[in-house]
C-alpha cells in the first residue's frame, strides 16, 4: 500500500513539473504572450485543407501546432464537418516569428487513424485557451 501511494506523490509531482510556479509553460518567455498573426486555408482536395499558420512568442512548436488545430477544427465546423484527421505539420522559426504549415482531412463522420478531432470539442479548448480559431 505504501509503494501505491508513493507512485501516487510522484505522478503528481511530475504532473505539476510540467507548468512553472507562475503558471507559465516550460519554455515560455517571462512576460510575452503569443501574438497569433493568422491563418491562409488552401484547399488541396475535397477533404484535404492546407493551414498556414503564423505567430510570434510561442513557447515552441507544440504553440504553433495548437495554433493550427485550433483553425482546422473551426474550418471543419463551418465546413458543415464535425471530425478532422491530422496529416502533417511542418514548424519554423526565423528571428522569432514562428510559421506553421499543416494538413487535415476533414469529415462528417470519425475517420480513421489515432490522429483525430472532435471539431466541437478542439474549438471549445482553443477558446478555453484563448487561442484564436479561423
Amino acid at each position: 500500500m505504501k509503494s501505491v501511494f508513493a507512485m501516487v506523490l510522484v505522478g503528481l509531482g511530475l504532473l505539476t513539473a510540467c507548468t512553472a510556479p507562475d503558471g507559465t509553460k516550460p519554455g515560455a518567455k517571462p512576460g510575452v504572450l503569443p501574438a497569433y498573426l493568422g491563418v491562409e486555408t488552401r484547399l488541396l482536395d475535397d477533404d484535404l485543407v492546407s493551414f498556414q499558420v503564423t505567430m510570434r512568442g510561442a513557447a515552441g512548436r507544440e504553440d504553433v501546432a495548437a495554433y493550427a488545430e485550433c483553425a482546422a477544427a473551426r474550418y471543419a465546423l463551418i465546413r458543415g464537418y464535425g471530425f478532422a484527421r491530422h496529416v502533417r505539420t511542418q514548424v519554423t522559426e526565423t528571428r522569432g516569428v514562428w510559421h506553421g504549415d499543416a494538413a487535415y482531412v476533414i469529415s462528417n463522420a470519425l475517420p480513421d487513424g489515432v490522429r483525430t478531432i472532435d471539431a466541437e470539442v478542439v474549438v471549445a479548448d482553443c477558446a478555453e485557451r484563448a487561442i484564436p480559431t479561423v
